[in-house]
């Protein structure tokens, strides 16, 4: 029994350990592992991003449970997702399982999921089944402790995700959309999709993509409007001074700029959304 947890909660405060507390609660033999509490407070897309990326490196019957909701309390819904096969496509192994609000935050693992294997593969419920919560009146304000928690526990636990609550299509949840690749001439056209804590600036663009061993990334960013030409590496130690820039896949997949013992959004003044194009000979 595994459960992952991953939010915007920080470590300075009481939220994450009374999660913990309350999963404990249901179940004290499930393990948790932390995979972050430091996505930037409310920043759904940094959580899509970061779900989408760890998702697969866990095994099948693992819950993931995400909670970045700056919508607790309204009218967003909570649910939970069954994949039928594991990330590896191995549908013998096992199920996978998410628990979250239904704000996006998944759309990153639906998305890829549909594409290898179709909606049919997922099973999607509203959690509106309070004898499965912590509280039957949970707190308009910390629905991780009164709701995902103890969900993902009792999923975990081996209740089955029908008695959590009412099914939904798949095509019902909310979906963070980027824009598509656009091919051209001599490459492909994408966008900064995240930037992580190193200042790497991560495409959509996915290293499957690149056609070519000798290839580079020209930007432009959208605040000074500067552009620029920057070419591909194999390792991040291939331009090993300080302050050389390169073009490198990531160990997500994705194409991404980084900087030398720098940091490539700031010296680059680039953002989410700014465009990028891969060139290649």
């Amino acid at each position: 029994m595994l459960i992952t947890l991953l939010t915007d909660f920080g470590v300075q405060d009481t939220y994450v350990g009374v999660m913990k507390g309350v999963i404990a609660h249901v179940n004290p033999t499930i393990r948790v592992i932390d995979i972050t509490h430091a996505i930037p407070p409310q920043d759904v897309a940094a959580a899509r991003f970061n779900l989408m990326t760890a998702y697969p490196h866990f095994p099948a019957g693992t819950v993931h449970l995400a909670v970045v909701d700056p919508g607790v309390g309204g009218k967003r819904r909570a649910i939970a997702i069954q994949c039928r096969s594991n990330p590896s496509g191995d549908s013998t192994s096992g199920r996978t399982y998410i628990v979250a609000p239904d704000n996006g935050l998944v759309s990153g693992v639906i998305d890829r999921f549909e594409q290898k294997f179709g909606q049919e593969e997922l099973t999607v419920v509203e959690l509106n089944q309070s004898k499965y919560w912590y509280a039957s009146t949970p707190s308009t304000t910390f629905h991780g402790r009164d709701i995902f928690a103890p969900v993902a526990a009792h999923l975990a636990s081996g209740v089955a995700i029908q008695d959590l609550g009412s099914t939904i299509p798949a095509d019902s949840l909310v979906r963070l959309s980027l824009p598509p690749l656009q091919a051209t001439a001599n490459g492909v056209q994408g966008v900064i999709q995240y930037i992580d804590h190193f200042g790497n600036l991560v495409t959509n663009i996915p290293g499957q993509a690149v056609k070519s061993t000798h290839w580079s990334v020209s930007c432009q960013s959208a605040i000074s409007c500067q552009s620029t030409l920057i070419q591909s590496a194999e390792t991040y130690g291939t331009h090993n001074q300080p302050g050389e820039r390169m073009a490198i896949i990531g160990s997500h997949g994705w194409v991404e700029i980084a900087v030398n013992c720098g940091h490539a959004a700031r010296e680059l003044h680039m953002t989410i959304g700014d465009e990028v194009q891969v060139l290649w000979d």
